[in-house]
């Protein structure tokens, strides 16, 4: 099936590795709204929490891209850390590549998988639409993770593909999206094709349903930070 950019893909088999590597920041900005202006959003709320010494991560980072952005942005603090978790190699290759072209040398990149991973006290945790793709059965163990490993006064800043709260919403939060992609120049055969391949690969919550992960792991203040239609951005501070 092709599913737009160039890209190939299997019925249910969405990969972040190999083709895709190659295309995944030019297919993430279209596919996706406000893809960039979130990464402006995630530096500038970063100045709130990162502090001289600060240790950060983002999980799920694949090629990079956002991980370097908010170490550029944070040159500035002495001894700040930035680290990308990324269970895919080629992404991590990438991301590498990426870093030593950019000559950013507060970040490192490690390959592992974000459930398992262990972290480190921290002042700031990232996850740029990386949480709907971990298995829901698995996802509040990951959140009360990285509630554990926050530092107090440390935040967390969790985007998401959300579902709507009943069936009428979610059929016109569908609809917008679709036009969306259209206006971004896909075929409705490339937007059906994407959408196959990412059955059951991709498990929205609902904004509620992300709301009381955040609130299970420990999250007393959380607010929405950014909306698009199905798109969601929270900040959660412990």
């Amino acid at each position: 099936m092709t599913v737009g950019d160039g890209l190939k893909v299997e019925k249910a088999n969405w990969r972040f590795r190999g083709d895709v590597v190659d295309k995944f920041d030019e297919h993430v900005a279209k596919s996706v709204p406000l893809y960039l202006e979130g990464h402006e959003l995630i530096c500038n709320l970063a100045d709130y929490f990162v502090k001289d010494g600060s240790t950060c991560y983002e999980l799920g980072c694949s090629t990079g891209t956002l991980t370097l952005k908010l170490a550029a942005h944070n040159k500035h603090r002495v001894g700040a850390e930035f680290i990308g978790i990324d269970c895919e190699d080629d992404m991590i290759n990438r991301a590498r590549a990426k870093q030593k072209e950019a000559d950013v040398t507060n970040a490192r990149f490690e390959m592992d998988d974000v459930v398992v991973a262990e972290l480190a006290p921290c002042d700031l945790v990232t996850a740029y639409y990386t949480v709907q793709f971990v298995r829901p059965s698995v996802r509040q163990d990951l959140i009360n993770k990285v509630y554990n490993s926050l530092k107090w006064g440390g935040a967390f800043l969790l985007f998401e593909k959300v579902r709507a709260n009943d069936a009428r919403f979610q059929d016109i939060m569908s609809g917008l999206y679709l036009d969306f992609k259209l206006s971004q120049g896909y075929t409705a055969e490339e937007i059906i094709g994407k959408s196959r391949s990412l059955k059951g690969v991709l498990e929205p919550f609902s904004t509620q349903g992300n709301i009381d992960l955040l609130k299970r792991a420990g999250f007393v203040d959380i607010v929405s930070v950014s909306k698009f239609v199905c798109f969601e951005g929270f900040l959660a501070i412990k």
